[in-house]
């Protein structure tokens, strides 16, 4: 297998991280789909990342879908197998990627000229991260679709989450005001499988 991937891309760390605990083999291809050399369009038409070829030369994007494909491929389950169980999983993982969603969009909205940035457009997703955040620790509370002693999709998912607040929006302060997720990430980024993926300093 191959993974194309940015290794600044919360969504391909996602991937990496979930690989990683799955103890699969897996090439790493690393690509920046926003520069004019890029060859990402030629695995997701989308331009985005991560993709993965599988051996059989199948093509797999986004996430989710990659995280599906990974599930056949054996090594320590990070979803559970029945359907209903399986739900408050999945819907912690698109909790969790829709407020990276909100953050990426703020993050390159703000790195436009000054002269052509929406403050309104900013503020929005800002409000979505707060609004989500709040949700997930909520969730995590209520141990809703979160892993407990076995990690899941929906761990790394979250902690992938978070881990680019604190490379994009260390401003925000989001340990402060949300302190069970703040512990409970503490012990998630120790896994050696968080520890390897961290984002270089850009």
């Amino acid at each position: 297998m191959k993974l194309i991937a940015s290794l600044t891309s919360p969504y391909a760390r996602k991937i990496r991280i979930a690989i990683a605990e799955k103890g699969l083999t897996c090439a790493l291809e690393v690509d920046i789909p926003w520069l004019p050399e890029t060859n990402v369009p030629a695995y997701n038409p989308l331009g985005k990342v991560p993709a993965l070829v599988a051996d059989d030369g199948e093509v797999w994007y986004d996430s989710p879908v990659i995280s599906l494909y990974l599930e056949t491929l054996g090594g320590p389950p990070l979803m559970p197998v029945d359907r209903i169980a399986n739900l408050p999983v999945r819907q912690t993982e698109a909790l969790a990627d829709g407020i990276t969603d909100a953050a990426v969009t703020a993050f390159l909205e703000a790195r436009r000229p000054a002269g052509q940035q929406d403050a309104d457009t900013i503020e929005r997703q800002l409000a979505k991260i707060q609004r989500g955040l709040a949700a997930l620790e909520e969730r995590l509370l209520q141990r809703k679709g979160f892993g407990g002693p076995l990690i899941n999709i929906a761990d790394i998912a979250v902690g992938c989450t978070l881990g680019y607040l604190d490379f994009r929006f260390g401003h925000l302060h989001w340990r402060t005001t949300h302190p069970e997720l703040s512990a409970w990430a503490a012990k998630l980024f120790t896994r050696p499988s968080f520890a390897s993926t961290v984002p270089p300093a850009v």
